[in-house]
């Protein structure tokens, strides 16, 4: 099975994987995260059609509030 790279933790990856499917299976809320992919920042409205394929690395950062 093809593998990715998520924060630095090898992962399997489906045909069609798209970076907000992976966010959904890592029960992550795709408006409290900046994503990079292969080093470059990716914009929330590409989260959709941006396809995950053998070999990405995708570093996932979660934004956290408080006071």
């Amino acid at each position: 099975m093809p593998t990715f790279y998520a924060n630095g933790e090898l992962r399997d990856t489906q045909p069609g994987m798209t970076v907000a499917s992976f966010l959904a299976d890592s029960g992550l809320e795709p408006m409290r995260v900046v994503v990079e992919m292969n080093g470059e920042p990716l914009e929330r409205s590409r989260f959709e059609s941006t396809l995950i394929d053998a070999g990405d690395r995708i570093e996932v950062a979660q934004m956290v509030g408080g006071g």
